[in-house]
């Protein structure tokens, strides 16, 4: 595959996590296939809203990975700034230099 693809990560808190997979689920033109993980966030700019949370001092979160053309990838960032807008979803976007499946 060419530099056009790109990894999409998308961080968000776990309790979104059905909601968010129900989003991309929705977007078949753009997202054919993605990786879900869980994940612990820690730094200052990481939001522990529950008890439980502060406690164990990280944020319960999901990590999502996405490989896709960079132009979808534009293009879904701005259809989640629109559909999760005020919930702290952290992305990126990384070139990917070589993508495929060994059978």
């Amino acid at each position: 595959m060419t530099s056009e693809y790109v990894c999409l990560s998308l961080i968000l808190a776990r309790k979104l996590r059905e909601e968010l997979l129900d989003f991309l689920s929705e977007q078949p033109g753009q997202t054919s296939g993605f990786t879900v993980s869980d994940a612990a966030g820690h730094g200052s700019g990481v939001q522990l809203p529950t008890a439980a949370e502060r406690v164990k001092g990280h944020a319960d979160q999901v990590h999502v990975l996405i490989v896709l053309p960079g132009a979808d990838a534009r293009r879904l960032v701005d259809q989640l700034r629109h559909s999760f807008a005020g919930c702290n979803l952290v992305y990126w976007i990384a070139p990917v230099a070589e993508f495929g499946t060994i059978a």
